[in-house]
């Protein structure tokens, strides 16, 4: 079975200057791979003719899908099947159902149709017209012996239901084949560390492939295998996920998952636990990803934000003497955080989070990055101290903190985390 490459070809100045987000080419790229089409290319090109016609040759050159997005409107630098139809010297024609579907959207709307609209239902010769439902501007299908030309329009909300719909069931019938991916969650090991543990399986094994992603402080990995049907192609991802697990287990929070909030919301409704929080560094953040969640109110019971010293002894209960003797950035004050706010909230599970953002206030024994998190969980203590690196950014540190902070919550509600003595 043939290997299909694809090439994106984006249009619109718009996109070049950094007005727009190229979000189409993001979208398109991920369902493309659904398919087991390779997306060797993506370009981005201006409203300009000369340009457009350079880009769109190579494309049409190299590989045997091109689909492009922007450019099929009504205005004069609306260019996009101009061009093509001169480069592959096919004239354009009035498609009259989208002539007529044209005229209509105007009519409902009581209003005058120019004549510069007409343009949009004008599509190459042997072509076919894709009807969007959202816009007046029609989606293009052209096929030769060799290649398959998708034009579409630019907006996204026209854009994703059109390829959806119209453009992807065509593509579809090019392989035989079902296109089935997995995405692996996991937290606290490094893209680095996670190739280490699973090289062999991600260069030998070719169906399924086996691919790392970095994200912010994670790393996923994607699971894709091609078979006759989606129940083989299923069992062989299944297969590899166990492989996976076997090697860095204690590392995967989840497959297929949102991200760390979201699981260890699951965790608490299946068990019927509650949660709160108390955060100095993190600033609430901890508790907005909480909240982002809907239907949280069920076990999230509140969270409150004790950056002073003050605060800390006042709200949640911390000891003077504790503050004093280890600081406010230590394992203690974080243990004493997270009971306290046990106690006040009556949680079933409690997360504390006290540490340094930066970029001030480091010292030698507790550089910038330091961070010191506490797990109260049904009357067992947690603590641990990290470090994520003196020239992490405010932001960064904040963000890793409140994401380590829900894995061990979600370690904890596993049972997994060894009581203090």
């Amino acid at each position: 079975m043939k290997q299909y490459s694809a090439e994106i070809l984006c249009v619109g100045t718009e996109l070049l200057l950094g007005d727009i987000i190229n979000t189409n080419a993001v979208f398109l790229s991920r369902e493309l791979s659904k398919m087991g089409i390779s997306v060797y290319h993506q370009t981005v090109v201006g409203d300009n003719p000369d340009r457009l016609r350079e880009a769109f040759c190579l494309a049409w050159s190299r590989s045997d899908i091109v689909i492009t997005s922007g450019g099929l409107g009504p205005t004069y630098d609306d260019l996009t099947k101009e061009i093509i139809c001169q480069c592959l010297e096919l004239p354009l024609v009035a498609d009259e159902p989208s002539m007529k579907e044209i005229e209509n959207y105007f009519a409902r709307r009581g209003r005058e149709m120019t004549e510069n609209n007409r343009k949009q239902a004008m599509v190459p010769q042997g072509g076919i017209a894709l009807r969007n439902p959202r816009g007046t501007a029609p989606g293009i299908y052209v096929e030769t012996e060799e290649k398959r030309l998708v034009m579409l329009p630019g907006p996204p909300k026209e854009f994703e239901p059109l390829f959806l719909q119209a453009a992807k069931p065509l593509l579809e019938k090019l392989s035989g084949k079902v296109y089935i991916s997995d995405t692996i969650y996991v937290y606290g090991l490094g893209e680095a560390s996670s190739e280490s543990r699973l090289l062999d399986l991600m260069t030998v094994s070719k169906n399924p492939t086996l691919a790392p992603y970095a994200k912010e402080g994670e790393v996923h990995l994607r699971v894709t295998s091609s078979a006759d049907t989606e129940e083989e192609a299923h069992r062989m991802n299944r297969d590899m996920i166990a492989k996976v697990r076997e090697r860095i287990g204690d590392y995967i929070y989840g497959i297929n998952a949102v991200n760390l909030e979201t699981v260890l919301a699951g965790k608490l409704m299946e068990k019927g636990c509650t949660l709160s929080v108390a955060e100095s560094c993190t600033g609430g953040l901890l508790s907005k990803r909480m909240t982002d969640i809907p239907g949280i109110s069920s076990v999230y019971l509140g969270g409150v934000c004790t950056y002073t010293n003050e605060m800390k002894v006042k709200v949640l209960g911390v000891r003077q003497e504790t503050l004093e003797r280890y600081g406010a950035v230590s394992e203690e004050v974080a243990g004493e955080m997270a009971s306290g706010i046990a106690s006040v909230s009556g949680s079933d599970l409690a997360l504390s989070i006290t540490g340094i953002a930066g970029p001030g206030g480091g010292r030698p024994e507790k550089p910038v990055g330091t961070v010191c998190l506490g797990v109260w969980y049904r009357g067992k203590l947690y603590t641990e101290r990290v470090q994520f690196g003196e020239k992490a950014s405010r932001e960064y540190i904040r963000t890793l903190s409140a994401s380590k902070a829900l894995f061990l919550g979600m370690a904890a509600v596993d049972e997994k985390l060894k009581n203090k003595e």
